[in-house]
């Protein structure tokens, strides 16, 4: 049976969360690399004039509903403060293809949030509404047919990311390095609650 891994950069932290070991309190998750010190970013927030994310004026909204998925367009995306170059750099995400929940838009900016609870504005640019989701699961077992009684065609270990083919129901058919089957919604993070995808 084929073992679906994650990438190699990704093994230290996917490790810890088949381990479900999540960080330490204030410890950088390792999914992340952090773009400086904490006095290097307080420094450009300094710089920036400590401005924060305005919560109203001037929002042009793409009418698309929100919350909904997105997912990262490039190896290395900037997550920022606030909706705008001015705003620090908070972590820098390594991973082409991660999902993420865009929450709310400001322009051409959008708020994400990442499966493990990270905030912060991505420029759209840096987005595609190519859906995929991560598990989370410590192994999510990828089956002919959604149920629990089809026969295994693969297993995904925590962190592999794979493309939404359909969701129905606990059931999402997935796929990831050529190979197809539906997984249980719960071990998979990237869609909302009952969503159908086709």
């Amino acid at each position: 049976m084929a073992i679906l891994k994650p990438k190699t950069s990704f093994m230290a932290l996917f490790a810890a969360l088949a381990a479900a070991a999540g960080p330490a309190h204030g410890q950088v998750p390792a999914a992340l690399a952090f773009s400086g010190d904490s006095a290097q970013v307080a420094a450009t927030h300094r710089a920036a004039g400590g401005r924060k994310a305005a919560p109203g004026g001037g929002v042009r909204r793409t009418g698309l509903p929100l919350p909904r998925f997105a997912s990262l367009r490039a190896t290395k995306v900037n997550l920022r403060a606030g909706p705008g170059v001015r705003y620090p750099v908070e972590w820098v995400y390594q991973r082409r293809g991660l999902p993420v929940m865009i929450t709310a838009e400001f322009d051409a900016w959008r708020k994400v949030r990442d499966w493990r609870g990270t905030v912060g504005w991505i420029h759209r640019s840096m987005l595609t509404g190519k859906r995929t989701v991560i598990a989370t699961g410590r192994e999510v077992v990828l089956r002919r047919k959604p149920s629990a009684d089809s026969p295994a065609v693969a297993r995904a270990e925590a962190g592999v990311i794979a493309r939404v083919l359909v969701c129905e129901a606990d059931w999402c058919r997935i796929q990831a390095g050529g190979i197809s089957g539906w997984g249980r919604r719960a071990a998979l993070w990237g869609t909302l609650p009952e969503e159908t995808i086709k």
